[in-house]
């Protein structure tokens, strides 16, 4: 099928749907395969439940003209998605990075969303089937869309921006992030670095952290560049220690102190940047400064809970060396005492895992602690004096029998760790 037929069935019916689970009246239902599951094997139930077509690309025991047959689903929904991008000319700006993409995406739609109206990446859907399906939620009111863009290996960036052609960029930061997938430091830099390459190729704007001298690098010859940073750049600013949340002095008179409800230094850059972008798509100084404050963190980033006489951050959205060091870090520093650790095993490090996680207990040696409790395979297998438990729940039962009261508590680890578990009520 054409896609432009497709394209005029969508606007008819523009909900798109990869779930039967979640399939309403009218939608349109893809029936994507992956390793354990194939939605070719749903199409029945997916017409039963209301959707108005069916793609699929397999033949079905059964005919209704309800059913589109094409020959690859994904790349059909990223055909669809490509297309009803290139119905618009506003700004849009994509974000990637190693660490602090989805909280400086929700930092930069909450500022750019208090002026325009805006599109952003929902939760963390922000790979090879997210992106074509944020770009299918985009409708025609659009003034703006900001896309978060996860990868784990080279060419995926670029594949992305082939069919959300960004106008304008920013990368994060650049660590040792999916280094099974990338192969090395070096290949993260060349992989996020595809974002900076779709924009100096297509006459695009790149917001450059200039903390970062990788990211300022990669940046030459993109002709519009916009800086930010804790010492240079358009935007400047620095990180208080008046409490438990950080406050970001800023460059601008008029925005001066900003009292986030997000935890930790590291959240620094992500402020300066949503400030930055706010400011270049001139939002009023006011509207950004109230967007910032008003946004609070959720997800298991960077939260801060008061549980009880305990304060707790929960950070277990995901971890990867850089960003393990930097909370770790970030805790020791803040005021108070009786602190414990629960951290989860990071992931996806291939040959350097071991290393890693080594050199994070390295790290913690150096502090003083009231527990520490380690969780997972990869922190079991190395030399340390710690608790070690093979899973999260298990450390939830040892937090429960312990009656802690008045501490301090920073929970991380991998997205797979599933470390917030360790708060569940049974």
């Amino acid at each position: 099928m054409e896609i432009e037929h497709l394209y005029n069935l969508y606007l008819q019916h523009p909900s798109v749907k990869i779930d039967t689970r979640k399939i309403e009246v009218g939608d349109i239902f893809f029936a994507l395969k992956g390793p354990n599951f194939n939605g070719n094997h749903f199409a029945k139930k997916a017409l039963n439940a209301g959707a108005e077509f069916i793609i699929v690309d397999e033949e079905l025991n059964f005919t209704d003209e309800r059913i589109i047959k094409t020959a690859d689903v994904l790349l059909t929904l990223q055909q669809l998605a490509k297309h009803h991008r290139e119905q618009f000319d506003n700004p849009f700006i994509a974000i990637t990075g190693s660490n602090g993409k989805t909280t400086t995406k929700e930092l930069v739609h909450q500022v750019l969303s208090s002026h325009y109206k805006t599109y952003t990446t929902e939760g963390n859907l922000n790979n090879h089937i997210g992106i074509p399906l944020t770009l299918l939620k985009i409708k025609a009111d659009v003034e703006m869309a900001v896309i978060e863009m996860g990868a784990n290996h080279l060419n995926e960036i670029a594949g992305y921006c082939r069919y959300a052609q960004p106008t304008h960029g920013l990368i994060t930061n650049l660590g040792k992030a999916h280094l099974e997938g990338f192969g090395s430091i070096e290949g993260v830099r060349k992989g996020k670095g595809e974002l900076f390459d779709y924009l100096r190729q297509n006459n695009g704007t790149a917001f450059v952290n200039c903390d970062d001298d990788f990211i300022k690098k990669m940046s030459d010859g993109i002709k519009n560049i916009v800086t930010y940073g804790s010492a240079e750049g358009t935007v400047t600013g620095k990180a208080l220690r008046n409490s438990s949340f950080l406050e970001v002095e800023t460059n601008n008179e008029n925005i001066g102190l900003i009292k986030t409800q997000l935890v930790g230094e590291y959240n620094l850059l992500n402020v300066l940047a949503a400030i930055t972008i706010g400011k270049h798509f001139n939002v009023a100084d006011e509207k950004i400064k109230t967007a910032i404050e008003n946004y609070s963190p959720s997800n298991s980033r960077s939260q801060l809970i008061q549980q009880g006489a305990n304060r707790i951050i929960l950070d277990a959205y995901n971890a990867n060396p850089g960003s393990m060091k930097a909370a770790i870090e970030n805790f020791s520093s803040m005021p108070g005492d009786n602190k414990i650790l629960l951290l989860g095993a990071m992931m996806e490090l291939g040959a350097d895992s071991k290393s890693e996680h080594d050199d994070i207990v390295k790290l913690i040696d150096k502090y003083q602690w009231k527990n520490v409790a380690l969780v997972g395979d990869n922190f079991k297998n190395i030399k340390h004096s710690y608790l070690h438990f093979d899973n999260s729940l298990q450390a939830k039962d040892w937090l429960k029998d312990q009656h802690f009261k008045n501490v301090q508590i920073l929970i991380k680890g991998s997205r797979s760790m599933q470390m917030e578990k360790v708060l569940e009520a049974d």
